[in-house]
């Protein structure tokens, strides 16, 4: 948060300034609030420079959640080792699923195990853009880990809109990765051309899944298109209100009625 919206808020300035100085041992593990970033722009956050550090590392590993189209709901490392609990005499297994679940758990529609969900990426997308509001460019990040090309949480919240809209995109063969191998939907004129907005994606190739025209959560990814085409890193990074105008921004397609 800038200093104009901390002055903006006195009462819950003046209860920060209690609890800082009455109870810093819950302070040793968070981030530090009173400390200055960027423009002496302030963050309340769980995590820490260094803790933030080992979230990135894990969640941008292709090995683990970083897919081509986004960030997966479980870490691929879970397909070779699956989280196994023992209790009652049985075994309780959790594996990487990339589509659908290969059980009749919760009517098996447990379908939170490896499927890319727009909901969770735009979550991600946001914070990384909060975060940078504070650190800049001096934080960066390795992205993909593994690479060893760094980039700012800017750069990084770009990257993560990149993979989303390739879901819907062409590849250099001509094929969006959204219609799978559904060949009258790649290759049919009166069909490839006509979207669908699936519930979630697979989270190795980006194919629909789920229901469709499921037009809700996923109607997020144009519209992040759209907001990552005009939002600039000096927007971010200048103390202004820009990341509340960005939350009352109604981002409308062309022709869509208020």
């Amino acid at each position: 948060y800038s200093p104009d919206a901390l002055s903006r808020l006195p009462h819950f300035a003046d209860r920060v300034r209690w609890f800082n100085e009455n109870r810093p041992e819950l302070l040793q593990n968070l981030h530090q609030p009173e400390k200055p970033g960027v423009n002496g722009n302030r963050m309340l956050s769980l995590l820490t420079e260094d803790k933030l550090r080992r979230v990135l590392a894990r969640m941008l590993d292709p090995a683990e959640f970083l897919g081509d189209h986004g960030i997966r709901s479980l870490s691929r490392y879970h397909l070779d080792h699956p989280y196994i609990f023992h209790t009652g005499g049985e075994d309780y297994r959790v594996g990487y699923l990339p589509a659908e679940s290969n059980t009749g758990l919760f009517g098996g529609n447990s379908n939170w195990r490896g499927p890319i969900w727009a909901p969770i990426n735009i979550l991600f997308v946001r914070a990384l853009l909060q975060a940078y509001s504070y650190y800049g460019d001096d934080f960066r990040v390795e992205c993909p880990t593994g690479s060893g090309q760094l980039m700012t949480l800017y750069q990084v919240a770009e990257e993560l809109s990149n993979r989303m809209a390739g879901i819907f995109l062409r590849d250099p063969q001509g094929r969006r990765p959204v219609y799978g191998g559904t060949q009258k939907f790649q290759e049919d004129p009166h069909w490839r051309d006509h979207l669908l907005f699936f519930e979630y994606f697979h989270g190795d190739n980006g194919a629909g899944l789920g229901a469709s025209h499921q037009t809700g959560w996923t109607a997020t990814i144009p519209a992040l298109m759209h907001l990552m085409a005009f939002l600039t890193p000096q927007a971010i990074t200048t103390p202004s209100r820009v990341l509340d105008e960005i939350g009352r921004r109604r981002i409308q397609a062309p022709g869509a009625h208020p």
